[in-house]
């Protein structure tokens, strides 16, 4: 008991620095932009490009924040073992995450006053930058205690901006005047503000939906943190995926956000010019043939036959996956179809042959499988976005070629030259995921920040172990079946 009220009082210390810290960087960077006050376009601005209805910023954050909050909150939720404590869990990332996520992006693009301008698309671009956090939990989750899960969200966030930086605005482009303008860092009276690195015309890699940035890194960047934490005693799929009381329950709930939120969320960062929502449909396409691929081979593959809750919350985060770069482009319905079909199938073939290779041979403790449902999946939908530039044609897209591949409209690029830059991404995330999760893993390994419960899962209870009425405090977790949150 002493030993648990010592942890929570570190944890206590912990969020309190790092609340005064982004308070204190808050009040000397961070101001609402120009379009966050219709009152700071002036007459002279060129105002066309703000949305035709106030406020209407809103339902893309309040659907990208919920698909973060929830969606990847009962994403985690589903092991019997640490699904409540899961839960408190993601609610202390997303909350440090989103303060974090808008001054890492916002060091990329100061504006010339040495000011960080945040408005209503710069929280949705947060929210994607927190979701890639979440989904590296996911691969470490039972092996981190609450401080260093968030000492792993302080180090995470400022690598992520770097990379989304270097993919979506600095490869390529000539003239800095644009980027800041697209960035929305220009004075007030220069026009309304979007987010940077989220403004589809100034794309140099397109991946609206984060297949790279979001789902590859956030799963690469986990895996290698858990293979520096790996306990070699600790048979992390046996041992944690045990059923629970709630498992199924959890499983159900974060199934039914995905499918309610996760199109919007994946099209949140595309144009919004009264054309058809392409990712929104392409998303949403992909997840219904990833949910009844999962039918197909699933039974094949394993002995129990009955897919289980948590299965087919992973199918639909495949289908979801593979559509993150692909999903703006001219896919077809039909190609949505097959993509996500043929992940589905990935996923599950890597589930059932690549994880035990993963914790065998590259000493890889994968707790959430992370890297079947986000990785693969991931790198899959690189390749299907890179395929699509290469085939780019201004008489197939039209006028929206602009937003999507605004280099090869303007001229200065060939749709084969996107193609090439959008493949070069893939090895250059896949190595600042590795670096930084290798050495975000080796610190978050030494003897000051690791705990020494009696058994690993015990480090992740500080947030939720609470005993109920009836049941004696120093039963085992087999004994409790489960913890309610604190």
């Amino acid at each position: 008991m002493a030993e648990g009220a010592a942890a929570r009082l570190r944890l206590a210390g912990l969020c309190f620095f790092l609340q005064l810290l982004t308070i204190i960087l808050f009040a000397a960077f961070v101001r609402y932009g120009p379009e966050s006050d219709p009152g700071l376009c002036s007459p002279q601005s060129n105002c066309s490009r703000r949305d035709p209805e106030p406020g209407s910023g809103y339902p893309r954050f309040r659907d990208a924040h919920l698909q973060a909050l929830l969606g990847f909150g009962f994403l985690l939720a589903f092991l019997g073992r640490y699904g409540p404590g899961s839960v408190a869990t993601s609610l202390l990332v997303v909350a440090f995450a989103v303060q974090w996520a808008l001054l890492a992006q916002g060091l990329f693009y100061f504006s010339p006053k040495g000011k960080i301008y945040v408005g209503a698309q710069s929280m949705v671009s947060a929210d994607f930058c927190t979701a890639a956090v979440l989904i590296s939990s996911g691969a470490v989750l039972g092996r981190v205690n609450p401080i260093q899960l968030l000492l792993m969200t302080l180090l995470e966030v400022p690598l992520f901006a770097c990379n989304e930086f270097i993919l979506l605005s600095l490869l390529g482009v000539s003239r800095p005047s644009k980027i800041r303008l697209a960035a929305g860092l220009l004075p007030p009276a220069s026009g309304p503000i979007p987010h940077p690195a989220r403004v589809s015309c100034t794309h140099q890699i397109s991946d609206s939906g984060g297949s790279l940035t979001v789902h590859a890194f956030g799963a690469y960047f986990g895996l290698m943190v858990s293979r520096a934490l790996r306990q070699p005693r600790v048979d992390e799929r046996g041992e944690q995926q045990d059923a629970g009381r709630q498992p199924d329950a959890f499983a159900v709930l974060g199934t039914l956000y995905l499918w309610i939120f996760w199109p919007s969320f994946a099209s949140a960062t595309t144009a919004q010019e009264g054309a058809e929502p392409w990712a929104l449909l392409n998303v949403y396409f992909s997840m219904a043939a990833s949910t009844l691929a999962a039918f197909v081979l699933s039974p094949i593959l394993y002995e129990e036959g009955a897919l289980q809750a948590a299965q087919l919350q992973d199918a639909a985060l495949v289908g979801a996956a593979v559509m993150g770069m692909a999903g703006e482009m001219l896919l077809t319905p039909f190609g949505a179809l097959v993509a996500g079909f043929l992940a589905s199938h990935l996923s599950l073939l890597g589930s059932r042959f690549l994880s035990p290779i993963l914790s065998s041979r590259l000493k890889i403790q994968d707790t959430c499988g992370v890297h079947n449902v986000h990785g693969l999946p991931g790198v899959l939908g690189t390749l299907v976005g890179t395929l699509l530039a290469g085939l780019a044609t201004a008489d197939a897209y039209g006028g929206r070629m602009e937003s999507v591949f605004p280099l090869v409209a303007q001229g200065s690029r060939t749709a084969s030259g996107q193609a090439w830059w959008q493949l070069c991404a893939l090895p250059l995330t896949l190595i600042l995921a590795a670096l930084g999760g290798s050495l975000t893993g080796a610190l978050l390994g030494t003897r000051a920040l690791r705990s020494t419960p009696k058994s690993p899962e015990r480090e992740s209870k500080v947030l939720r172990e609470v005993p109920e009425d009836g049941v004696n405090p120093e039963a085992s977790d087999e004994e409790l079946g489960g913890s309610t949150l604190a």
